[in-house]
Order: structure tokens, then sequence, then C-alpha cells
């Protein structure tokens, strides 16, 4: 979940209204340099105007296009990870197809057996003993297949004594079928528990803040869990994702810099109970340290948060 920070919504008011109800004024706390520039008028407009292209939307999804990919093959050395990021309803189509034709693959071996023993010429002949009793074509010897694979074991159609190679296909079918089980009903398994659809009930504050807390300049916003369980070991980050050039002149277009949430003090590891406010301090080795307030604006940045953390009720 990401947080683009525009100055109309992350910069407070120089002067703080006095309550009504109570005499004494509340005066804000000096401010640094940074933070007592005054903005232009027409900042407002300027950013209406101004459409930047997110790097990560709200939904957390990284909008990136990979392009001129030529070792495609690299993608099927790890084809678990590849279905499972597939879009569902190719995810479903390729779920249906490999049962489908797995089924059909050995009905077509289990016919082609049958049709060379001469079983089907033999249909009804109760003296001779076929490889699979009752399988008279194409059909009942798919119907077989299924039945095998999927040991749903009706009774009518059976494998006899007298086919050593019936037997044996047998073993093969029922060994291929429990590893083409495991394998698809772990990859839907997988897909289904992704972390994604528990990030929906993630809640972050719309706007990010800059102000005053505890004497210092201090850059804010509010995650919130809406589901009873908890996220055990939760932890937060943030990524600063800004264009660079360094001193050399080379520029970099989608620099990362690590944004302080309390890493060094424990701040950033979360007991996400009720909503929590994480703080970031500008201080010297913040990165908005040198971005005035009336620089924010026309800055070209981006900042990405990330909350990790085990889900209590599927670990």
């Amino acid at each position: 979940v990401c947080l683009f920070l525009m100055a109309a919504n992350v910069l407070e008011e120089d002067s703080m209204e006095q309550d009504i109800e109570s005499p004494v004024t509340i005066h804000q706390p000096k401010l640094p340099k940074q933070a007592r520039e005054d903005l232009p008028k027409n900042i407002n407009k300027e950013c209406a105007k101004r459409k930047i292209q997110r790097y990560v939307r709200k939904d957390g999804k990284c909008n990136v296009h990979h392009g001129n990919v030529r070792e495609t093959y690299r993608y099927l050395t790890d084809i678990f990870t590849t279905l499972v990021d597939l879009k569902w309803r190719f995810n479903l189509l390729i779920f249906v197809m490999v049962y489908t034709v797995t089924w059909l693959f050995f009905g077509m071996i289990w016919w082609l057996i049958a049709y060379m023993r001469g079983d089907m010429d033999h249909i009804g002949d109760s003296t001779w003993t076929p490889c699979v009793s009752n399988l008279n074509g194409f059909v009942s010897a798919f119907l077989f297949s299924i039945e095998t694979e999927t040991t749903i074991g009706y009774g009518y159609r059976v494998i006899t004594d007298k086919c050593p190679e019936g037997i044996i296909l047998l073993l093969v079918q029922s060994v291929l079928g429990s590893i083409v089980n495991a394998f698809m009903v772990g990859c839907m398994f997988v897909k289904i528990s992704q972390p994604k659809k528990r990030a929906e009930t993630l809640v972050f504050s719309t706007n990010a803040v800059i102000s005053m807390r505890d004497g210092k300049l201090c850059l804010m916003f509010r995650v919130g869990d809406l589901r009873n369980s908890h996220i055990v070991e939760a932890s937060i980050r943030a990524k600063l994702i800004k264009s660079k050039q360094t001193k050399e002149g080379e520029f970099i277009p989608l620099n990362q810099t690590d944004i302080n949430v309390g890493y060094y003090t424990g701040d950033d590891r979360l007991f996400l109970v009720s909503p929590l406010i994480i703080s970031h301090e500008i201080n010297q080795q913040s990165p908005f340290w040198e971005i005035s307030k009336a620089q924010l604006p026309k800055e070209e940045l981006e900042i990405v948060v990330i909350l990790e953390g085990m889900v209590e009720a599927t670990g």
C-alpha cells in the first residue's frame, strides 16, 4: 500500500485555531527552516494539473511491465510459481485441462490394450477373459480411466488378473494421478491463500501528514487491521522512490531510499491490535531533510509502505 505525498495534505497550517471553550491559545512550536517556508498560492492548481504515474498502485500491485524478455524458458523451469502467478481464468483453465488430458491419455491407452488383445471382438463372450471387464469402446475406456485416477470405483468395470500390461498401467496411472492431484491441488491452495486478499482488510490512512510531534518534525501516517485475527510478528518499513543523479553523473530513474520508521528503536515491530500511527523523524539522516515546504509539491517522489507479518488464523 502506497502513500503519495502532496503538499496540500502533508503540511499543517502555520497557525492553529483557538479553542472556543478554552481561553488558552495553543501556539505551534517553532518549526525548522524547511517547514517555515511559505507555499505559493497556486500550488493546488499546479498539483491538480500534474499527473504522476504511480510506481506502486493503491491496491499494492506494482505498475511495472516487463518487455523484451528473451529467456522465456526460465518461466517453465519453475512451473509451480508460474501457475500460481497466472490470473484466475488461466489457472482454472489449466486446472481443468490437466485432468481432462490425463483422463483422455490413459483412456486411449486402456482402449488400445483392449483393442490389441482382441477384447473388442469378444464382447458378450462368457468364455473370454478381457483385460477390463465391461469395456466395449473408447467411451467406456475413458470412464474407466476416470474411475482409476479418481479412485471412484463403481465396481462395474474391473481389471482382471489375466492382463499383466493392464496391471502395470493401473499402477502407473495411480501414481501419476496422485502426483497430478498433489501438484494441482497444492497450486490452487497456494493461490487461494495468497496474502493479497488478506491485505484487503488492512487499512492505511488516505493522507500522510508532516507536523511537529514531541518537538520534532515528523512524517506520520496511520495503519489499522479490520479483522479480529491478529497479524503475528508484524513489522513495517518504508521506501522513498525518487530519481537520483550520482556525483559521477549517472542518472538512476527509480532509486530506492530507506525511510527510518523506528528500525533502531524497535518501533517498526508492531502489535497491530488497534490502529497505530507510524512516525518518521525528519532529521539530517532523513531523505526529506533537503526538501523544503515550497519544494515538496514540485518533487516527483513516491513513498511505498510495506507491512509484513504472519496471519494468526492460517499461518
